[in-house]
């Protein structure tokens, strides 16, 4: 359907009964932000939406996109950038039921499809695909996920000696995590180690050296780590030719959470709209709290100053979530911020139940509290899984889990093995990615080794033979392995051979690559069962894509969350409840929630309080939790904690203060639970307490 016919259709008289609005359901705001530019005479100018918590924010975006295509723009030039494959596969849902309401098209027609809807990632990594050869990259280069990026990190680092320092050198993790905050900051390495890794400082010449071979390395193989789609395409887009034949391919660009972009994808967005006509970027800068992904409040603070005619602003303040309380607390909090956008939640759900300020005695009773009060509301109809617990780091649920555990209270953790991260999974995919681009080393070493009788050593030799052939392809085919291996090798050659000749269409790549692996599946893993189940879903998962290239691609830069044994919700249980650090609980709702160790140190964290930038954030962070709750907010108050093996003081009790983000004027919108602990008693030791001998007790059983 093209855009002229789609137009013609919207705008034609319809025939009694009328079709409905679709976008009767939206307020005044949300309607302003749609409405943005449609009928003007001349181009819009930038848009900024700042979506405050709760206010309908994915709603008014896809109304956005289809009202565009409705008033004559052409889907196939229409950009939807978000941060997930999941947030940008529910985008186009919704966009495709506002189109197929509007039109007229019913349960089973087709609305026009957005041809360009995707992660920031997975767009950059189709361009960089498409443009290439003009940009020097070959157009079968391959994306190392991020086990493979430290793997090759390693090496290079292995390569360099520094492994063999006598002092000790960042281990290879670490390494990339400098690398990658490098990259997408675009901050010098020296002002990177000082803000974020300082007990690295020392190692800056020797960093750089490592990062010029670990770049190298992937330049010589043809692969791009997941920091390269940002880097390559804002390299692209700075090439003033480049730049203006990619950004005539959209007339409108569209980013969702933009409070989470780096400096990387922040210039991509300007290059390809710098006059900021045909933008529309959606956020909330109160929700800004991944500087440790780089992220930059700034981007969405500065943006409407960013063009010669500055972008236009609509806030939308009306809350769908939470209660009125809920919201007067949540406001209060986030008032108190140094530079923010002006905005004050709101909400017709009226209750006279307030957010609470839970005192407990120490982390023993804040375990106690939480699974008292989540017992007490499964009692009252609530299910376990619309209450969740939040916490600023993952560490301070443990206490937690034990009581839980202790009561049967089944919960599941955020978290998890990573399903691209279990080695069967990466074990088939190393396969097609080394057919698919025989210069990767790291895969290719992986899949050699699954050969019995093939080490370390042979794969290398291996591998050597095939980076110095112009063919390597026909050096795997022709190469010589141990007399041990022979018969295993002759079926990973015919295979390969196989794999390469592409005569079955797709997905039927990964089946022959799923024959193949099954018997080393069986000879390495004694639970082979249970990971042939993950190796099924990842099959159904293939069926999605539409080639072997699209498939390696988009898998490794949105993966399935987890694999199937080690992560996902209790099987034996059809209720849980939900753990969940407060940054993995961005975007989400929970009718109650109650958030863990409301007290300085714990939030704000005391490693995040170096500057007033990062207290700014960790005051962000509460403010997200807080506005997870729909009906009710617990906010728990541990008054001491027991900390170990304290440098000349042996383990003690230190006592917390409850976190300078709520101080008095803000404590008015809380009521007051829990138990303080008796001033008096706070210099109680083991000295004061009766004795009793309880050995003699025992001893005594058995006389």
């Amino acid at each position: 359907m093209s855009a002229a016919s789609i137009h013609a259709l919207a705008t034609a008289p319809s025939a009694p009964p009328a079709r409905p609005d679709p976008f009767a359901g939206l307020n005044a705001e949300q309607r302003q932000a749609v409405e943005h530019g449609i009928g003007a005479d001349g181009p819009a100018n930038a848009l900024l939406v700042i979506a405050g918590a709760g206010s309908g924010k994915t709603m008014t975006l896809a109304c956005r996109v289809a009202r565009l295509v409705l008033n004559g723009a052409d889907p196939q030039r229409i950009l939807l950038l978000t941060f997930s494959r999941r947030a940008a596969l529910e985008m186009e849902r919704r966009v495709g039921q506002v189109l197929r309401q509007a039109l007229g098209l019913g349960a089973a027609g087709q609305p026009p499809a957005l041809h360009w809807s995707g992660t920031f990632h997975g767009i950059g990594a189709r361009l960089l695909r498409e443009y290439a050869v003009p940009i020097g990259l070959t157009e079968n280069f391959t994306i190392l996920d991020r086990a493979d990026a430290e793997d090759l990190m390693g090496l290079v680092r292995h390569e360099l000696a520094f492994t063999d320092s006598r002092n000790r050198f960042p281990l290879k993790g670490t390494c990339l995590a400098i690398y990658s905050r490098v990259v997408n900051s675009t901050r010098p390495l020296s002002e990177v180690l000082q803000q974020a890794f300082p007990w690295c400082n020392a190692w800056e010449a020797q960093l750089k050296q490592l990062f010029r071979g670990y770049v190298a390395a992937k330049q010589a193989q043809q692969v791009l780590d997941y920091d390269d789609l940002l880097l390559y395409w804002s390299h692209l887009m700075a090439e003033p030719a480049l730049a203006a034949h990619v950004g005539a391919r959209f007339d409108h660009v569209l980013v969702d959470e933009y409070q989470d972009t780096n400096r990387l994808q922040a210039a991509i967005l300007l290059a390809l709209k710098p006059s900021g006509h045909g933008l529309t970027v959606v956020g909330d800068d109160a929700q800004s709290i991944y500087s440790f992904r780089a992220a930059e409040v700034r981007n969405i603070l500065d943006f409407p100053q960013q063009f010669a005619e500055p972008a236009r602003v609509v806030s939308l303040q009306r809350n769908y979530r939470s209660t009125q309380p809920i919201l007067d607390a949540s406001n209060a909090v986030i008032a108190l911020a140094a530079e923010r956008y002006a905005k004050q939640l709101w909400t017709d759900k009226t209750s006279s139940q307030r957010p609470q300020l839970v005192t407990v005695e120490d982390e023993t009773a804040q375990a106690r509290w939480v699974a008292d009060q989540v017992l007490h509301q499964r009692e009252d109809g609530l299910t376990l899984k619309a209450q969740a617990v939040l916490f600023r780091s993952s560490s301070h649920s443990a206490t937690l889990e034990l009581e839980l555990t202790r009561r049967n209270i089944p919960f599941v953790k955020f978290g998890g093995l990573k399903f691209l991260e279990a080695s069967h999974i990466k074990d088939v995919l190393s396969l097609l990615r080394w057919v698919e681009n025989p210069r990767g080393r790291l895969a290719g070493f992986r899949v050699a080794q699954l050969i019995p009788g093939i080490g370390p050593a042979t794969a290398a030799r291996l591998l050597d033979a095939m980076e110095a052939s112009p063919d390597p392809l026909t050096a795997l085919l022709t190469f010589k392995p141990p007399a041990a291996a022979a018969d295993d090798w002759q079926q990973l050659v015919q295979t390969c051979r196989t794999l390469v000749a592409g005569t079955a269409p797709w997905p039927a790549d990964l089946d022959i690559a799923q024959r193949w692996y099954a018997p080393h599946l069986q000879r390495l893993h004694d639970d082979a069962a249970v990971r042939e189940a993950d190796i099924a879903q990842l099959v159904r998962i293939a069926a999605t894509y539409p080639s072997r290239e699209r498939f390696l691609t988009e898998l490794t830069l949105d993966p399935p969350d987890a694999t199937s044994d080690e992560s996902g919700p209790p099987l034996q249980d059809e209720d849980y409840l939900i753990l969940s650090t407060i940054h993995s609980a961005k975007g989400q709702e929970w009718k109650a929630v109650y958030v863990l160790n409301v007290v300085d140190g714990c939030i704000p964290s005391d490693i995040a309080t170096g500057d007033t930038a990062q207290i700014e954030e960790e005051r962000r962070l509460l403010y997200v939790a807080m506005t997870r709750a729909k009906q009710t907010l617990q906010l728990i108050v541990p008054q001491r904690f027991y900390v170990h093996q304290q440098a000349n003081h042996g383990d003690r009790h230190v006592y917390a203060s409850l976190t300078r983000f709520i101080p008095g004027k803000v404590m008015r919108h809380f009521d007051g639970a829990g138990r303080t602990v008796d001033p008096d008693n706070r210099r109680t030791t083991v000295a004061s307490v009766p004795a009793v001998d309880l050995g003699a007790k025992i001893r005594a059983v058995w006389d």
